[in-house]
């Protein structure tokens, strides 16, 4: 998928690496960028800062938890700006407790922004690709998704949703024969803040620009999944031959990574 001359949306685009994507995407030559975020001043601070990068700028202030938001902000979207090329699910957020430690309403949230909220922005954008026989649809999941991980049971399970939603997606567009590419990615932590505290044995703590970059070639790549920095036919193939107490044994001792969230603190 080429980004030159294409609209491009992006789920929480005021921060983090949904930030780096939309400057990115902007240098790459899209027409439209459309920015969703919760953060109604970072809205105005990214729309000012890159005013000059060139393409036009439309941002709307979306809290992905409610889905009447969803619906109500896609519909203007379609009306205000047109058709949706590529769909960037990058919205998300992380509790990072053990699980008999959050609330009935942690869950929710968890499950509702990380999850259920990319299927129903994913359904209100589809059905135009569709008709168009065109698009790009990418969602940020998580290395979480694919292994499991103590203080993460939560953002976990809502991360395997996404994986297993993601790549399904990706064959019924195949199936139905549309040039729709599904693109799933599974990042270790990422230093943008939101994993404060996380300590990484052996695994390199991914840096946000080269991460943001490698995410965006996959866009135009099309590629199906894409892990960092492990690859996802490691994960699977280890998973595949160690027996379990043997695979725990070499995430944390040799990885380290079921310690990694022992420090946790989030941004604050």
């Amino acid at each position: 998928m080429d980004f030159r001359n294409k609209s491009v949306l992006i789920t929480g685009g005021c921060s983090g690496i949904g930030k780096i994507i939309a400057r990115k995407s902007l240098e790459r030559g899209v027409k439209k960028l459309i920015i969703w975020d919760i953060n109604e001043e970072a809205l105005v601070k990214i729309k000012q800062e890159f005013s000059g990068i060139g393409g036009d700028i439309f941002t709307y202030k979306v809290d992905v938890f409610n889905l009447d938001e969803i619906k109500i902000n896609a519909q203007k979207v379609r009306t205000e700006v047109g058709k949706i090329d590529v769909l960037i699910n990058n919205a998300g957020i992380v509790v990072g407790k053990y699980f008999h430690e959050h609330t009935h309403e942690q869950i929710e949230k968890s499950m509702n922004i990380n999850s259920n909220a990319l299927m129903h922005i994913g359904l209100e954008f589809l059905p135009g690709m569709m008709a168009e026989n065109s698009g790009a649809i990418c969602n940020i999941a998580s290395s979480a998704g694919l292994i499991s991980n103590p203080k993460m049971s939560v953002y976990a399970a809502s991360k395997w949703a996404v994986v297993g939603w993601s790549d399904s997606l990706r064959l019924e567009m195949e199936q139905l024969g549309k040039n729709i590419s599904v693109t799933t990615i599974m990042p270790f932590y990422i230093n943008t803040g939101m994993f404060d505290g996380v300590k990484s044995k052996l695994l390199p703590i991914l840096e946000p620009e080269p991460t943001a970059e490698k995410i965006i070639k996959s866009i135009e790549n099309k590629t199906k999944m894409l892990a960092m920095p492990m690859p996802y036919w490691f994960i699977r193939f280890s998973q595949g031959i160690m027996p379990i107490p043997l695979f725990d044994w070499v995430m944390k001792n040799i990885f380290g990574v079921y310690d990694t969230m022992k420090d946790f603190r989030g941004r604050k």
